[in-house]
């Protein structure tokens, strides 16, 4: 029965029409989907034996706090999505949802998902999904997006927070190892993004964002990114050079991070924009890739270690 069927269209009273679908949309999956197996593997990694049950809370508590934070950005974030090919057709600006609706639900999870964290799991963990919130929405979306090309620079402490929070689930505090994945994550994210602007330049003019491509020139940007991917690949092998991963998985990060090297260096040396593409699409592979050796690797140790007891 429809709204007039019913009467209610009379009264003043909106119904809405998003689906399920709409607001799974609305929390940005892939991006949330990232943000938990990597808080996932520093919940893994870090020491000590978690409740099975608690675990579970605490990953799914902070799907919700990524889920939330991706709601309230595509809320305040909806005029410029509509002028873009890559985000005019989410839920907000294509009329799926309204902005109220978006907003709402984005509050509404933010509320649940860290007052779940603390009282269920731990209030150091909370905290920091509290923070990651409001760094990502405040920080970052509603400040820096619009008005700097180190946007994603900075903004990028937000995406890098989830594993520091998984450790925090586990141990109730922030260890070196932490931050150690934090840094991974941080370093990361400007060549990752930087690729995905180069050949997304046009969508990124047309809604007034300053990507570094936008303000610095494609020829500065492939430099940083082959920057950027020198610093990160060393980075990558730090888990094994602090102790908490095996040299299995040094030799496999260094791998990884020489590939990551090689398609930047392609980026820097050919201008094709196929390059950027193909870095982008590693870059998601790489990051994938780091965490889920350094998981097995520390599944792998603590049998062995168990083995021998």
């Amino acid at each position: 029965m429809s709204a007039r069927e019913s009467g209610l269209e009379d009264t003043g009273i909106q119904i809405s029409e998003a689906t399920a679908s709409d607001f799974f949309a609305l929390l940005k999956p892939r991006v949330m989907a990232l943000a938990v197996f990597t808080a996932f593997v520093g919940l893994m990694v870090a020491p000590g034996v978690m409740n099975p049950v608690i675990a579970v809370i605490a990953i799914g508590a902070i799907a919700v706090g990524a889920g939330a934070a991706g709601a309230l950005n595509m809320w305040y974030d909806a005029d410029i999505d509509a002028l873009m090919s890559r985000t005019s057709k989410r839920p907000i600006p294509s009329g799926r949802i309204t902005p109220g609706e978006a907003l709402g639900f984005g509050l509404v999870l933010s509320v649940l998902s860290v007052m779940t964290l603390g009282v269920l799991v731990g209030w150091p963990a909370a905290s920091l999904l509290a923070f990651t919130i409001f760094f990502y929405v405040v920080i970052y979306t509603m400040w820096l997006k619009r008005s700097t090309p180190q946007n994603i620079v900075i903004g990028g402490a937000a995406g890098a927070l989830p594993p520091v929070i998984g450790w925090a689930a586990a141990t109730g505090a922030v260890g070196v190892e932490s931050l150690v994945l934090f840094l991974i994550i941080f370093l990361w994210t400007p060549p990752h993004f930087w690729a995905l602007a180069l050949f997304k330049i046009g969508d990124y003019a047309a809604a007034g964002i300053p990507m570094m491509p936008n303000v610095a020139g494609q020829a500065s940007t492939r430099k940083q990114i082959f920057a950027y991917s020198l610093i990160l690949a060393p980075i990558g092998v730090l888990p094994w050079a602090v102790g908490f991963a095996s040299g299995l998985y040094g030799i496999v990060s260094a791998a990884l991070g020489a590939g990551f090297i090689w398609h930047a260096w392609k980026v820097l040396a050919d201008k094709e924009m196929k390059r950027a593409k193909a870095l982008f699409a590693y870059s998601i592979l790489y990051l994938f890739a780091i965490f889920a050796v350094l998981l097995a690797d520390t599944i792998a140790m603590r049998a062995v270690m168990s083995a021998g007891n």
